[in-house]
């Protein structure tokens, strides 16, 4: 099987070392890319073929992976629409609906993804969708690229794509936000900048390894932690006070009403 990737970004980066990692070899894979520093690291760091002739790139692929900015996906459609002859499309592409993607490329064998940025480390997960005339064979193709950098979910329904957009998409984000909160916290209460960013980071990524590992739901895993009168349970007052838990549920929602609108505006396009 040959892939295509149309665009050669950190996304793109990290889903062809992913991909080599998992016994694709180096000529399986191409690579579009307009930039020449790009092309020359892909080239160097991974022994794939990268160009900047987008015929050459899909020639013989048998899958064309679109991994341009949202913005940019509608003018490389028009060049590359005449160029497929059967290939599935993977659009990781944010807020492209596969609907609007497929009829600018004149065919229905679209996947669309959404993975995140933890994929740079192959600790990403991945929301997909298929349009219904994607082939089983197809779709486990597409589920097996992503893999590669992470785990998948299927989606049953477009519309949820919004959902993890907002969820896991920009997820990272508030992590990293957290965790930026508690380094402030460590460092105003005197640790050193090193001790903070150590503690923050260990204790955000060893919660999150524990409830992956427990059956029990994190609500329980929180209250095993929180004990009567306790250090714990005064910090979380404090927050339920300042309606934290609230206030990060609305603003998921926020991410969602965005990328319901970006899906609005980008599909607009003719």
């Amino acid at each position: 099987m040959n892939i295509c990737f149309i665009g050669g970004g950190n996304m793109a980066t990290a889903l062809i070392g992913g991909l080599l990692g998992k016994g694709f070899s180096a000529p399986q894979i191409s690579v579009v890319e307009i930039n020449a520093d790009n092309r020359s690291k892909l080239q160097k760091e991974f022994g794939v073929r990268a160009t900047a002739e987008l015929a050459s790139g899909v020639a013989n692929s048998d899958v064309v992976v679109l991994a341009v900015k949202p913005q940019q996906l509608h003018e490389v459609a028009k060049p590359l629409a005449p160029l497929l002859s059967g290939q599935l499309i993977l659009s990781i592409a944010a807020g492209i609906r596969a609907a609007d993607l497929a009829r600018w490329l004149g065919t229905q064998n679209v996947v669309r993804a959404m993975p995140n940025t933890p994929a740079l480390i192959q600790s990403g997960i991945t929301g997909l969708y298929a349009l219904r005339e994607v082939s089983p064979a197809h779709r486990e193709i597409a589920e097996n690229i992503l893999n590669a950098v992470g785990s998948t979910v299927w989606l049953q329904d477009e519309v949820m794509m919004d959902a993890i957009t907002a969820v896991s998409g920009s997820g990272p984000a508030y992590v990293f936000y957290f965790i930026e909160a508690m380094q402030q916290a460590a460092r105003e209460l005197g640790l050193n900048d090193a001790a903070a960013r150590h503690l923050a980071i260990d204790t955000f990524l060893g919660a999150a390894k524990l409830a992956q590992a427990s059956p029990d739901d994190v609500s329980v895993l929180r209250e095993r932690v929180t004990s009567k009168n306790g250090t714990t349970e005064r910090a979380l007052l404090s927050m339920e006070a300042n309606h934290v838990k609230q206030h990060i549920i609305t603003a998921a929602k926020a991410a969602a009403t965005r990328s319901r609108e970006m899906g609005d505006e980008l599909g607009k396009t003719s």
